[in-house]
């Protein structure tokens, strides 16, 4: 079988179970399985597939017929131009979060050496993110899952990325110390939320989705405790969902607060809260 006759065999299979890039999907399988690029696949449509390629093509297809994303199929998910390891055990990074990023680096831009601590970590694609081009920083990457810290710490060492990893439930195992920035993309999902999810969304970890009825449990749990870690002026960067930032904002803001905002992501979403605590 040719390249591109696998490619069109896949295209109408992907489109029959309902995924909406199925052929952009076909041919990223083909590239990953074939150690090319999705541009030069083009380029090889009459070449033939060898048999062991095919089958691991094929099984890889099925698992994307069956809604898994193709991110957890490729073990690959592109964020501020790193290449990142994720599996079952992490959410797939998102373009909309490097948004967060992008505003913690003009956060410490004047400060030098900064302590940074990314809670929620993931796939630590922020922390991660923010040691690649802060390589001054002190960062520390946090998770309650054991399986996503193991991905962060895979990530860090991959990228040779200067992370140091803890186990916790939000503050409970952080060491008593205080951040020039802390970063946080939580859990903010509502109950009515993760009845309505896409196929692929629902293969990823629900804690790492599911945000209490409102959305918001997560974000009043940090809220007790954020100001204690923050050294004073220093900054703390929430993502938030569709429509949740007056909500956070109002959690966040207190006699602690110096100054607060919001910055919207490229589609012009509020996405992210900031807040300053006092000098």
């Amino acid at each position: 079988m040719t390249i591109q006759t696998w490619i069109n065999h896949a295209e109408e299979r992907l489109q029959k179970a309902g995924c909406p890039d199925a052929g952009l999907d076909a041919r990223y399988i083909a590239a990953g399985v074939l150690k090319k690029s999705p541009g030069e696949i083009r380029f090889l449509g009459d070449t033939e597939i060898e048999k062991d390629a095919l089958e691991i093509m094929n099984v890889r297809l099925d698992r994307r017929e069956k809604g898994e994303p193709l991110q957890y199929i490729e073990n690959t998910a592109y964020f501020m131009d790193f290449e990142f390891y994720v599996d079952e055990n992490v959410l797939i990074p998102r373009q909309d979060t490097e948004t967060l990023v992008e505003l913690a680096l003009k956060k410490i831009g004047g400060i030098q050496k900064p302590d940074v601590l990314d809670m929620c970590t993931g796939s630590g694609a922020i922390a991660v993110s923010l040691s690649l081009y802060r390589k001054d920083a002190c960062v520390t990457a946090s998770d309650i899952s054991f399986g996503a810290i193991e991905v962060a710490k895979k990530n860090a060492g991959r990228l040779n990325a200067n992370v140091g990893f803890v186990l916790s439930d939000l503050f409970e195992s952080i060491p008593e110390k205080r951040y020039d920035l802390i970063t946080i993309n939580p859990p903010y999902l509502t109950k009515e939320d993760m009845l309505t999810l896409q196929r692929e969304v629902q293969a990823e970890p629900s804690i790492a989705l599911f945000g209490g009825d409102d959305g918001l449990e997560v974000y009043r749990r940090i809220a007790r405790d954020v100001y204690r870690y923050l050294k004073p002026g220093g900054y703390v960067l929430l993502e938030v969902g569709l429509g949740q930032e007056k909500d956070v904002l109002t959690l966040f803001t207190n006699e602690c607060t110096w100054e607060s905002g919001v910055q919207k992501d490229l589609c012009g979403v509020d996405r992210v809260v900031w807040i300053r605590s006092k000098e």
